[in-house]
């Protein structure tokens, strides 16, 4: 390392310079400098000799990507928080400083680990990498994203891996990427960098290539459905209102009842099987113990009328506690619900609970506006009706493979999903949040369907083929013919969820016992 490093302020555009990398090419950004995005930091970090420099690098590498990437948070600061725009836009700047920490968690553990036992070059360059994967595997965020999703958002076949490694392990990959792109750099005058840099290219290639074989080679679907997806597009402070008892359930369930029904009548050739309204989108208690209060009783005459089957987002209550549940229900064609209706597990923290309130309390008198949800037990049924068996998520459920993994070990053929995504403007996060949903299709095969109170709504299939898609914040309704298969064997990334965590770990186990058994030797 160098040890006479200049104060300049110019040495830290090298972190600035990564974060702008990593920024830009996450959704809805193409992924142009996703294999090559850490070598800047990476850089940097080698030259420091105080950790407090690795640091600060860190830091402001995650500050930049996160103001980039990120910066609906500020909207959702606006709307959901109700804070005056310099307000939300100061919480936007609080969030860029803490909501990526495992770059600079990566830092200090690297630096401290490569002082204490002055690790060869190679050796200290695959460490820096295989540490900064696994933080970043492994660190708390409240929107759970990584860098396999580009590919998908960017329509590269590579995306057809996750099948294999999950978009985890695309993740991994890409930044394991970064090392050969690494060396290449600092040998950019000599012929071993640029053969370095054409097999990372080439590699690239053969795999965005292998990418359409393993999208080919997909069995043929045996069965299918048509179904409608309704989007209202409710303003946010109807849908407080409905939800607190202060107007506008009337008018919302009108709306989506007139959504529905000039899809039907635009539509007449078609035979729908089922219409999917959003998360919460029936405004009003929806349950056994509620059927005979007035709105439940007019979305049965809906759907008895029209012999119409709906599965819709609606609030409930959990018997035992009493407390209010996110759900999603099925009612059959006579507007009688199918049991068992699925609650929400995955609560939105500050949303729909408070972090720590079961040990302690008294922080609800602290934070007394704070939703207070029961949660559900988790995907451990499905919803069955007509034969199909469908997967159940409610918002960023989506986000966790391991819970879209038990909907594909119960034998799930398709998976429905229902947001509200009004909260977060609509330039970033509706696409972010529409990739990273989608993805679960991919790493399990089974089509996905996903309907929005505000967009963006549409199907994928098994094969990650996108059909239409809604537009943002406008009130739409759509109608899609999909094709599934009864029985969906299982991917190898289901049966082997637990591969590339694994081979990560033995890699840094393996690396970190090659750079201590020198210094026993002493």
């Amino acid at each position: 390392m160098n040890d006479h490093l200049p104060s300049s302020p110019k040495r830290w555009l090298l972190p600035v310079l990564s974060g702008i990398l990593i920024g830009t090419s996450y959704i809805p950004f193409p992924p142009w400098a996703s294999l090559f995005c850490f070598v800047p930091l990476w850089l940097f970090w080698n030259q420091q000799t105080r950790l407090r420099d690795v640091l600060l690098g860190g830091l402001l590498t995650a500050f930049v990507f996160t103001l980039i990437g990120f910066n609906w948070v500020a909207h959702l600061l606006h709307e959901f928080a109700h804070l005056d725009w310099p307000i939300a836009v100061i919480g936007l700047l609080f969030y860029a400083l803490i909501a990526h920490l495992y770059v600079p968690l990566a830092g200090i553990l690297w630096f401290t680990g490569q002082r204490k036992f002055e690790w060869s070059k190679r050796l200290s360059l695959g460490l820096m990498a295989i540490i900064t994967v696994l933080c970043e595997a492994y660190s708390f965020t409240l929107f759970d994203w990584n860098f396999g999703y580009s590919w998908y958002g960017a329509n590269l076949p590579i995306y057809q891996w996750a099948e294999f490694i999950g978009f985890s392990g695309l993740s991994a990959a890409t930044l394991l990427c970064n090392i050969p792109l690494y060396v290449a750099w600092q040998k950019r005058k000599q012929n071993s960098g640029k053969v370095l840099m054409a097999v990372v290219i080439s590699g690239f290639i053969i795999l965005n290539i292998s990418g359409l074989w393993l999208q080919a080679r997909l069995p043929k679907p045996d069965a299918s459905f048509t179904t409608l997806l309704v989007q209202a597009s409710t303003e946010n402070a109807e849908k407080m209102a409905a939800e607190l008892g202060k107007g506008y359930s009337q008018e919302i369930l009108n709306r989506y009842t007139a959504l529905t029904d000039n899809a039907l009548n635009s539509h007449k050739d078609k035979k729908i099987d089922f219409v999917l309204w959003p998360e919460t989108a029936f405004p009003a208690l929806l349950g056994d113990q509620f059927k005979l209060n007035k709105l439940p009783i007019a979305l049965a005459e809906f759907l008895h009328e029209r012999q119409l089957p709906l599965i819709t987002g609606a609030y409930s209550v959990e018997e035992q506690t009493r407390l209010i549940t996110n759900s999603l229900f099925v009612l059959n064609q006579d507007g009688e619900i199918v049991p068992p209706h699925y609650s929400k597990t995955i609560l939105l923290a500050f949303g729909e609970y408070i972090p720590g309130e079961q040990f302690f309390p008294q922080i609800r008198a602290w934070l007394p506006e704070t939703g207070h949800f029961a949660r559900g037990k988790g995907p451990t049924n499905l919803l069955n009706w007509n034969g199909y068996k469908m997967g159940a998520q409610i918002c960023y459920e989506s986000l966790f493979p391991g819970f879209s993994r038990s909907l594909a070990e119960l034998g799930a053929q398709f998976i429905v999903n229902v947001t509200n995504d009004s909260w977060y403007g609509n330039w970033q996060e509706p696409y972010q949040h529409m990739y990273m949903t989608l993805a679960r299709g991919i790493e399990f095969r089974r089509p996905v369907l996903r309907v929005t109170n505000t967009g963006i709504s549409t199907v994928s299939l098994a094969s990650g083929e996108i059909l239409e898609r809604s537009p943002v914040h406008k009130p739409w309704a759509g109608i899609y013919d999909v094709s599934y298969l009864k029985n969906p064997p299982a991917t190898f990334y289901q049966n082997w969820f637990w591969l590339v965590p694994g081979l990560l770990w033995g890699a840094l186990i393996l690396l970190l016992a090659a750079g201590i058994k020198p210094s026993a030797n002493k």
